[in-house]
């Protein structure tokens, strides 16, 4: 059965965020702000995950299907990547929200999956250096008050040998579209907390993350990376 330990470590958001532009960016959501807007729309992502399956679902197959060993999902939020990793491996869960993880935790039991859920700041993880094989998140990036202090802590978490996949969305690369998400881009964040307009390349760079691999899609607004930590 799947076990959820309720560790909160929570970290004051840094004042000089990485990659961004405009208010949103310059002034990003406090940590109990972002768990105010996870309390209010947890349920609701819930709901709208097949929604998200049918657009993001082979990016995280692509991406997370070949994982193996202790597995640690960052921002898990209601557990949308579990279906996509191999039933082999020893899933650990961490996200800010205890009602994503009350959502996460069904997720797992429909899936008739094991799993470790804990509640835990991706900008300061409460693990070792060097505890686990593989390091996944998906859609996060673009929520983190200081993204890159968060893919830094993958970073530190993941064993020498091990890998760091990532499925970002961001600007497009289509004109009309991007300007439409410019133009949606302070209501968005304000209602969702997400940083539409994010670059993750960039911010994979600022972190200094050695990239093996990336592609993207739909548009240009999904791009996913395989890391090798250092």
């Amino acid at each position: 059965m799947p076990s959820t330990d309720h560790t909160e470590r929570l970290q004051a958001p840094h004042d000089e965020p990485s990659s961004g532009s405009g208010p949103a960016a310059n002034q990003p959501m406090s940590i109990p702000e972002i768990q105010a807007s996870y309390a209010e729309y947890a349920d609701w992502l819930h709901r709208f995950e097949l929604v998200d399956r049918a657009v993001t679902g082979r990016y995280r197959r692509d991406r997370f299907g070949d994982v193996s060993g202790r597995v640690l999902d960052v921002a898990c939020g209601t557990g949308t990547n579990f279906r996509y990793l191999p039933e082999t491996v020893d899933l650990v869960g961490i996200d800010i929200s205890p009602e994503m993880l009350a959502n996460a935790e069904e997720q797992l039991a429909a899936l008739e999956r094991d799993g470790t859920l804990q509640r835990m700041d991706a900008q300061e993880l409460a693990f070792p250096d060097d505890s686990f094989d593989a390091v996944i998140s998906a859609l996060s990036t673009c929520t983190f008050p200081d993204p890159v202090a968060a893919l830094q802590e993958m970073e530190r978490v993941c064993k020498p040998e091990g890998t760091i996949r990532l499925v970002e969305h961001g600007r497009s690369d289509v004109g009309p579209l991007a300007r439409y998400q410019e133009w949606r881009a302070e209501a968005h964040y304000a209602k969702m907390g997400c940083r539409w307009t994010q670059e993750p390349t960039a911010v994979v760079a600022d972190a200094g993350l050695s990239v093996r691999d990336t592609t993207s899609g739909l548009f240009g607004t999904i791009t996913t990376f395989e890391i090798d930590p250092r």
